[in-house]
């Protein structure tokens, strides 16, 4: 019955990536309204990073709102992650990516609001690591067919 939990959180937690990336992508009005919705000209980051970072890092990060290298980034950043971790393939490489992206997270509203030193980036930072270490893909996961692709065998930084 455990052997369940971990594909199930592997899964939940690629679904918090890709939910982010269709709600920024398409504006279904949870974090993003269609009007500020990026197929309508809206950037991914600008709402964020010019409203939602406060202390020490703050005008790095908001030096960095609305550049669209930086939108195209974050975005296929949230994409590239959820399918990987949805589909459980190149999970250890999606999750440094999904590492990097949470710590930017964290740093841009340092110090966290709630807490002297955790908040939800770095749990969601620690789950990543730790389902990359459990070759969590394996497990309702397309890890196995992955690792045997042409592109994980060319590029073997993308296997699991």
């Amino acid at each position: 019955m455990t052997k369940i939990y971990i594909p199930l959180l592997r899964i939940s937690i690629g679904f918090v990536f890709l939910w982010a990336f269709f709600d920024k992508l398409l504006g279904l009005g949870f974090g993003t309204l269609s009007e500020r919705a990026w197929i309508a000209g809206g950037s991914p980051t600008t709402g964020y990073l010019m409203n939602g970072t406060e202390g020490p890092f703050t005008n790095v990060f908001q030096s960095l709102a609305g550049n669209p290298l930086i939108d195209y980034l974050f975005m296929f950043g949230l994409l590239g992650v959820g399918l990987a971790f949805v589909l459980g393939i190149a999970l250890r490489f999606a999750s440094v990516a999904g590492v990097a992206m949470m710590v930017l997270l964290y740093l841009s509203a340092a110090p966290p609001e709630n807490n002297p030193l955790v908040d939800e980036h770095i749990i969601y930072a620690l789950v990543l690591l730790v389902l990359a270490q459990l070759k969590a893909g394996e497990e309702m996961g397309f890890s196995r067919q992955w690792s045997k692709s042409k592109i994980a065998k060319h590029l073997p930084f993308l296997k699991n």
